[in-house]
């Protein structure tokens, strides 16, 4: 179910979420709230008994079984190991995308940096003859090639009948900020070379959409143009925190979160890198915000993105951007990787929509 303008709704139910999640934290340490009731502690800290919780009643048949193999699936250390790039639970929706999209895929370098370039064998529309798209794929700044780069590149392409270059650009704990932001730079700067600036769009998914956000950043501080439109998904342009980071990791990943949440700072890329500045997380400045092109956030209510990319979506808005915020309610990170439930079909109709109606025009 995509929410657009979440307002008091999505607030009162993240709310909610994280109650629960804390009172299962209590309820893993051995402590639980006095008499059954809902106890606040001095500090605005809420502690609440111990409940399940369910799948959401908003889900497709499709989608509660996907939502529960992904729960079961995080909690085998086999199935969350990888092989050659692709981790052992994504493998079967890899597979899948091959057997559904009638893609060519050429292996290349552009500029020096290595990429991967879709292009549908039905040939590209004639709307996207002149457009292109820029996939910066997830996995933390430490893998997820080609695995993640694929599933989210082959299945835009195809259905959107528009070339995708996927990037693989440099990542932790080998490399370090700004690498990757210098990798996108270059093919970029090489794609303007062919296409107008308004017919690029870019986009990724975790890792790539906090990339995606510091591309942009980037862009602007080195001279380049703004592309037409960028998504960020399963992120946002700046810090991880807010009432997600207690939603997410039991009712989404089946775990519990590190101590102190999630934080760019574990990961390795991000060891040297102040996070105050603003090609680290754009969100820091309104004048950067400002200078983004029309951007599409895409998120679900046990993401543990969601609040970033609330919080980004308010942001880009007061800074002017035109900025559009589409959550599915009860799914996880990433969940679209399964091309096959529909409310990955929702998403990636709204993706090819927003960059069709934000890219310039043949």
């Amino acid at each position: 179910m995509s929410l657009r303008n979440l307002g008091w709704k999505l607030i009162l139910f993240a709310g909610v979420a994280a109650l629960t999640q804390h009172a299962g934290l209590m309820a893993q340490q051995g402590q639980s709230s006095a008499n059954g009731k809902v106890v606040i502690k001095s500090d605005g800290t809420v502690e609440v008994p111990a409940r399940s919780v369910p799948l959401s009643t908003f889900l497709s048949p499709e989608a509660k079984s996907y939502m529960t193999e992904h729960l079961k699936d995080m909690q085998d250390p086999e199935l969350l190991k990888s092989d050659n790039g692709v981790p052992r639970f994504m493998k079967h929706y890899l597979e899948r995308d091959e057997q559904q999209f009638a893609l060519n895929r050429e292996d290349k370098t552009i500029a020096g940096v290595h990429v991967y370039v879709y292009a549908p064998k039905a040939g590209i529309a004639a709307e996207n003859r002149n457009r292109i798209l820029i996939n910066l794929h997830g996995g933390g700044f430490s893998g997820c090639w080609p695995g993640c780069a694929e599933l989210e590149s082959m299945p835009i392409s195809a259905l959107m009948r528009i070339k995708v270059v996927t990037v693989d650009y440099r990542e932790g704990p080998e490399y370090k900020f700004p690498a990757a932001s210098e990798d996108v730079a270059k093919v970029y700067a090489q794609l303007l070379k062919t296409y107008k600036p308004k017919n690029i769009g870019i986009y990724g998914c975790s890792a790539g959409g906090m990339l995606t956000a510091m591309s942009l950043a980037w862009f602007q501080r080195h001279g380049l143009p703004a592309p037409g439109a960028d998504g960020i998904f399963c992120a946002s342009a700046g810090a991880f925190g807010g009432d997600a980071t207690y939603i997410a990791f039991p009712l989404g990943e089946a775990r519990m979160p590190a101590q102190g949440g999630v934080n760019q700072r574990r990961l390795g890329y991000f060891s040297d890198a102040d996070m105050n500045d603003p090609l680290v997380q754009p969100s820091v400045s309104r004048a950067v915000l400002a200078k983004f092109p029309p951007t599409l956030l895409i998120t679900a209510t046990r993401d543990f993105a969601l609040s970033g990319a609330i919080n980004t979506d308010i942001l880009l808005t007061e800074a002017g951007v035109d900025s559009e915020l589409h959550v599915w309610d009860g799914l996880f990170h990433g969940f679209f990787y399964n091309a096959d439930v529909p409310e990955s079909k929702q998403a990636f109709a709204i993706v090819g929509k927003f960059f069709d109606r934000h890219l310039g025009k043949n």
